[in-house]
Protein backbone atom coordinates (compact mmCIF):
# COMPACT_ATOMS: atom_id res chain seq x y z
CA UNK A 1 0.00 0.00 0.00
CA UNK A 2 2.18 2.69 -1.04
CA UNK A 3 2.32 5.49 -4.00
CA UNK A 4 4.46 3.89 -6.95
CA UNK A 5 6.19 5.27 -9.61
CA UNK A 6 3.64 5.43 -12.15
CA UNK A 7 1.28 7.36 -9.96
CA UNK A 8 3.78 9.97 -9.23
CA UNK A 9 4.89 10.20 -12.90
CA UNK A 10 1.61 10.14 -13.99
CA UNK A 11 0.06 13.04 -11.65
CA UNK A 12 3.11 15.33 -12.97
CA UNK A 13 2.48 14.56 -16.59
CA UNK A 14 -0.74 15.08 -16.16
CA UNK A 15 0.14 18.46 -14.68
CA UNK A 16 2.21 19.34 -17.23
CA UNK A 17 -0.23 18.76 -19.87
CA UNK A 18 -2.71 20.67 -17.59
CA UNK A 19 -0.18 23.96 -17.83
CA UNK A 20 0.48 23.29 -21.91
CA UNK A 21 -1.08 25.29 -24.30
CA UNK A 22 -4.62 23.99 -25.15
CA UNK A 23 -4.01 25.05 -28.42
CA UNK A 24 -0.39 22.50 -28.92
CA UNK A 25 -0.47 20.39 -26.83
CA UNK A 26 2.29 18.62 -25.03
CA UNK A 27 4.15 15.94 -27.12
CA UNK A 28 5.95 13.63 -25.62
CA UNK A 29 9.60 14.44 -26.02
CA UNK A 30 8.30 17.78 -24.24
CA UNK A 31 6.93 15.61 -21.33
CA UNK A 32 10.12 13.01 -21.04
CA UNK A 33 12.12 16.79 -21.29
CA UNK A 34 10.37 18.12 -17.94
CA UNK A 35 10.15 15.19 -16.61
CA UNK A 36 13.28 13.44 -16.91
CA UNK A 37 11.86 10.55 -17.81
CA UNK A 38 12.93 8.36 -21.14
CA UNK A 39 9.87 8.91 -24.16
CA UNK A 40 8.93 5.05 -23.59
CA UNK A 41 8.03 5.60 -20.09
CA UNK A 42 5.98 8.79 -20.89
CA UNK A 43 4.36 6.80 -23.51
CA UNK A 44 3.02 4.31 -21.25
CA UNK A 45 2.09 6.80 -18.91
CA UNK A 46 -0.21 8.84 -21.16
CA UNK A 47 -1.66 5.71 -23.06
CA UNK A 48 -2.96 4.98 -19.51
CA UNK A 49 -4.20 8.45 -19.17
CA UNK A 50 -6.25 8.88 -22.34
CA UNK A 51 -7.48 5.13 -21.52
CA UNK A 52 -8.88 6.37 -18.41
CA UNK A 53 -10.72 9.53 -20.29
CA UNK A 54 -7.82 12.63 -18.90
CA UNK A 55 -6.30 13.40 -22.08
CA UNK A 56 -6.81 13.45 -25.57
CA UNK A 57 -3.98 13.43 -28.23
CA UNK A 58 -4.01 15.05 -31.43
CA UNK A 59 -1.59 14.25 -34.31
CA UNK A 60 0.15 15.96 -36.93
CA UNK A 61 2.88 18.57 -37.03
CA UNK A 62 1.55 20.34 -34.09
CA UNK A 63 0.27 17.68 -32.35
CA UNK A 64 0.13 16.38 -28.59
CA UNK A 65 -1.18 15.55 -25.53
CA UNK A 66 -4.45 17.92 -24.02
CA UNK A 67 -6.88 17.86 -21.33
CA UNK A 68 -9.56 15.77 -22.16
CA UNK A 69 -11.64 17.71 -19.69
CA UNK A 70 -11.39 21.01 -17.58
CA UNK A 71 -8.55 20.85 -14.60
CA UNK A 72 -11.37 22.32 -12.23
CA UNK A 73 -13.05 18.81 -12.36
CA UNK A 74 -10.00 15.95 -12.52
CA UNK A 75 -9.78 15.23 -8.84
CA UNK A 76 -5.89 13.23 -8.02
CA UNK A 77 -9.15 10.48 -6.89
CA UNK A 78 -10.08 10.58 -10.25
CA UNK A 79 -6.36 10.73 -11.73
CA UNK A 80 -5.08 7.82 -9.19
CA UNK A 81 -7.77 5.12 -10.26
CA UNK A 82 -6.90 5.90 -13.71
CA UNK A 83 -2.98 5.01 -13.18
CA UNK A 84 -3.79 2.07 -10.84
CA UNK A 85 -6.02 2.23 -8.38
CA UNK A 86 -6.70 3.03 -5.01
CA UNK A 87 -4.26 2.42 -2.25
CA UNK A 88 -6.47 -0.57 -0.47
CA UNK A 89 -9.03 -2.33 -3.01
CA UNK A 90 -11.39 -4.64 -1.14
CA UNK A 91 -10.66 -7.99 -3.63
CA UNK A 92 -7.15 -7.67 -2.10
CA UNK A 93 -8.26 -9.97 0.80
CA UNK A 94 -9.39 -12.38 -1.62
CA UNK A 95 -6.21 -12.34 -3.55
CA UNK A 96 -3.90 -12.84 -0.17
CA UNK A 97 -5.00 -15.90 1.59
CA UNK A 98 -2.15 -17.59 2.21
CA UNK A 99 -1.02 -21.49 1.71
CA UNK A 100 -5.24 -21.81 2.02
CA UNK A 101 -7.90 -20.79 -0.82
CA UNK A 102 -9.50 -18.47 1.73
CA UNK A 103 -8.21 -16.11 4.45
CA UNK A 104 -7.89 -17.40 8.32
CA UNK A 105 -9.74 -14.01 8.88
CA UNK A 106 -12.37 -13.17 5.83
CA UNK A 107 -15.28 -13.35 8.27
CA UNK A 108 -13.78 -10.96 10.88
CA UNK A 109 -10.98 -8.69 10.51
CA UNK A 110 -10.13 -5.63 12.32
CA UNK A 111 -7.38 -4.95 9.56
CA UNK A 112 -9.27 -5.02 6.50
CA UNK A 113 -11.46 -2.32 8.70
CA UNK A 114 -8.91 -0.50 9.48
CA UNK A 115 -7.44 -0.29 5.67
CA UNK A 116 -11.13 1.00 4.35
CA UNK A 117 -10.85 3.67 7.26
CA UNK A 118 -7.63 4.64 5.68
CA UNK A 119 -8.81 4.19 2.20
CA UNK A 120 -11.86 6.46 3.10
CA UNK A 121 -10.18 9.03 4.28
CA UNK A 122 -7.92 9.53 1.76
CA UNK A 123 -10.65 9.13 -0.80
CA UNK A 124 -12.75 12.00 0.62
CA UNK A 125 -9.06 14.33 0.66
CA UNK A 126 -8.45 13.09 -2.56
CA UNK A 127 -11.73 13.82 -3.78
CA UNK A 128 -11.15 17.96 -2.56
CA UNK A 129 -8.04 18.44 -4.59
CA UNK A 130 -7.85 19.18 -8.81
CA UNK A 131 -5.25 19.30 -10.68
CA UNK A 132 -6.22 22.76 -11.06
CA UNK A 133 -5.53 23.70 -7.46
CA UNK A 134 -1.83 21.86 -8.48
CA UNK A 135 -0.91 24.22 -11.48
CA UNK A 136 -0.47 27.15 -8.91
CA UNK A 137 2.73 27.22 -7.14
CA UNK A 138 3.95 24.61 -3.90
CA UNK A 139 3.27 27.91 -2.16
CA UNK A 140 -0.51 28.31 -2.99
CA UNK A 141 -0.93 24.57 -3.33
CA UNK A 142 -0.23 24.05 -0.05
CA UNK A 143 -2.46 27.03 1.71
CA UNK A 144 -5.15 24.67 -0.37
CA UNK A 145 -4.58 21.57 0.88
CA UNK A 146 -3.79 22.85 4.18
CA UNK A 147 -7.52 23.90 4.30
CA UNK A 148 -8.77 20.69 3.23
CA UNK A 149 -6.82 18.82 6.04
CA UNK A 150 -8.52 20.92 8.51
CA UNK A 151 -11.59 20.70 7.31
CA UNK A 152 -11.16 16.88 7.39
CA UNK A 153 -9.57 17.06 10.34
CA UNK A 154 -12.72 18.90 12.06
Amino acid sequence: MKINAIDEYGLRILLQIAKSDPDEGATIAALSDLEGLSNAYVAKITRTLKAGGLINSTRGHKGGYVLAIDPKTITIKMALRALGGALYDPSFCASHSGEKKFCNNSVDCSIRSLWRMVQATVDSVLEEVTIYDLMSSEASSHHKLQSIMDKALA
